[in-house]
């Protein structure tokens, strides 16, 4: 979806997404990250922070055809002493001919961006010849460019064509290339009332979607009212999973930022948080209080927590490499590799087995990750099972997942391209409910 132009504008946005372009990928950050973590973007306003992460996400999202342009128009690479020109470049570009911004404006504001660069300077003449020429191609400069295959990196597209097959890989890249809608849980029978007034589509498990473009999240009509949260609806499957929650003892591990815990919490559920972030934490509390949800967090490792007892369920959101959910985080692909899937499944098997300690006997524990990857879902239950034979898998039993999503191992498996009622699109899921035996 094109991107409308903003009312309010100015160059230090773009010489700002310039710097957090190249933080991300230096620090290895999310562009959350990078906002949430430089003071000048907290000081903008909620539309020009807005247009600082779309034209950040935007530039991640479709990196590999901007490479392929840019080969197209220079001659070799910029070499490293051209400073941040070959960002400025992506960017404008980024801007161009995906968010169909005013021509003059990007490239007045990238020649400016390079001449404020004391590196970059010199290549302000190059900056301005490019983006001119870019501006005057348009698309044409695409044509011949395999999109999808382009902006996934090779050890991706290996993987998922392996693990799901050649036609999944092509439509889980293409799914990604799109700008995700933006999905709304709210609290019990809530939903009816503001989806008129959000203007958004109803989905099979009662929220409500919104197209991309939507206005600022602070700004749309029942957040200060606190009837809703967000939360991608693969994200609701887990808790959804348990079924009937009301008056059980519940903890959810690995909680934040907190969406399943909402969800868990406006079902009646007495809720414990448990998070190692205290930070990440913040936005539960703020949305417990903006909503008039309540749950105990606790701010701890849980490896090494204290927790204890027995309890009626354990939901366990383990950390993974977050691969389904490229279409909201589009610089992940750039940011982590292959060997961290790895590590991560290490650290998933450690969890799962603190998260069946907690399970009292005819308790359920929900096991799930946002990856796309096997060794941080299937593989991963199928060696908790083989260790700890006293838990069986519960087949699901709600209505509204996928009929494509649930596997023959009574497993869920949501991949990015599945269509959901009317709408289509959802991040990747993996989740299984397992039952320890009375």
């Amino acid at each position: 979806m094109k991107q409308p132009q903003p009312a309010a504008q100015g160059p230090d946005v773009r010489s700002l997404a310039v710097s957090l372009f190249r933080t991300c990928r230096d620090r290895k950050i999310t562009v959350e990250e990078a906002l949430e973590a430089d003071a000048r973007a907290g000081q903008l306003s909620p539309r020009d922070r807005g247009l600082l992460a779309t034209i950040l996400l935007t530039a991640f999202r479709h990196l590999g055809e901007i490479e392929k342009v840019l080969a197209k128009l220079l001659d070799k690479p910029l070499a490293r002493k051209s400073g941040a020109a070959a960002d400025i470049l992506r960017l404008g570009i980024a801007q161009l001919l995906f968010l169909d911004m005013p021509p003059h404006a990007v490239i007045d504001l990238s020649v400016r961006a390079a001449k404020a660069d004391r590196n970059a300077t010199h290549f302000s003449g190059l900056v301005n010849a490019v983006l001119r020429k870019v501006s005057a191609g348009g698309p044409a400069l695409l044509q011949g460019v395999d999109a999808p295959r382009a902006n996934t990196p090779d050890w991706l597209w290996t993987r998922w064509a392996q693990n799901h097959g050649a036609g999944a890989a092509r439509r889980i890249a293409l799914a990604h290339a799109a700008r995700p809608a933006l999905d709304l849980s709210f609290k019990s029978g809530a939903a009816a009332d503001w989806r008129e007034r959000l203007a958004g589509i109803p989905l099979p498990n009662g929220q409500v979607r919104l197209a991309a473009g939507h206005d600022p999240v602070p700004e749309l009509p029942g957040f200060s009212e606190g009837a809703w949260w967000v939360q991608d609806a693969a994200a609701t499957i887990p808790v959804s999973l348990l079924g009937e929650v009301r008056g059980q003892r519940v903890l959810d591990l690995c909680a934040a930022p907190g969406g399943k815990s909402l969800q868990l919490a406006a079902s009646g559920a007495e809720v414990t948080a448990v998070d190692v972030s205290d930070s990440r934490l913040q936005r539960l509390r703020q949305n417990l209080a903006r909503t008039g949800l309540s749950a105990e967090i606790r701010a701890e490792d849980v490896l090494s927590s204290t927790l204890q007892g027995e309890w009626d369920a354990v939901l366990l959101d383990a950390p993974c490499s977050a691969t389904g959910t490229i279409r909201r985080h589009p610089e992940l692909p750039f940011l982590k590799d292959e060997s961290q899937i790895g590590e991560l499944a290490k650290l998933q098997a450690r969890l799962l087995r603190k998260a069946a300690t907690l399970v009292r006997p005819g308790g359920s524990l929900v096991y799930c990750t946002c990856s796309l990857e096997p060794e941080e879902g299937e593989e991963q239950v199928r060696g908790f099972l083989a260790s700890r034979p006293e838990f069986e898998i519960v087949p699901p039993a709600v209505p509204w997942i996928p009929v494509e999503a649930i596997m023959p191992e009574d497993w869920v498996r949501t991949l990015p391209y599945m269509r959901f009622g009317e709408a289509e699109g959802m991040d990747g899921f993996f989740a299984v409910h397992l039952r320890r035996r009375a």
